[in-house]
């Protein structure tokens, strides 16, 4: 990887509707130098994909939650479980298992408060893996969807 690569990257970061023209002008390359270049970081999966970024509160969902979750035990088969309950769940933007007291923490989006309690009474305390969940709502969100430094 060098600079040129390094500049697509950054510019499809900031904006994946660029094309290849659009990249050539912005990296000093010719548009099919841009395009191998462009295909050839997909195939080596340094771009993992595009999508559309959508608006939160536009769509209704203007609250942003998260949530710390502790497991009953701790073995393959229960993390395994949760995953597969998290991975079920369209309101459920992030989540990572952790080091420390707690095993992960998951952000997640909700309409409004009768909704995110219904997701924590009805959905995540009652399943099989879960022992504790902690939540706490944002206030305010700083920075959201950064990108790598590239």
């Amino acid at each position: 990887m060098d600079q040129f690569d390094r500049k697509i990257l950054s510019l499809l970061q900031d904006d994946a509707r660029l094309t290849n023209n659009d990249l050539s002008e912005r990296v000093n390359l010719s548009p099919s130098q841009c395009s191998r270049r462009r295909l050839r970081l997909e195939e080596e999966g340094y771009i993992r994909g595009y999508k559309a970024v959508l608006d939160r509160e536009k769509m209704g969902f203007p609250l942003v939650n998260i949530i710390s979750v502790t497991l009953a035990t701790h073995n393959r088969d229960n993390a395994r479980r949760f995953a597969d309950l998290l991975s079920r769940l369209p309101e459920v933007q992030e989540a990572h298992a952790l080091t420390g007291e707690m095993d992960y923490v998951v952000k997640v989006v909700t309409p409004d408060l009768k909704s995110l309690s219904e997701f924590v009474n009805g959905v995540l305390l009652p399943h099989e893996s879960v022992q504790h969940v902690k939540t706490a709502i944002v206030l305010e969100t700083l920075k959201e969807n950064g990108g790598l430094p590239v």
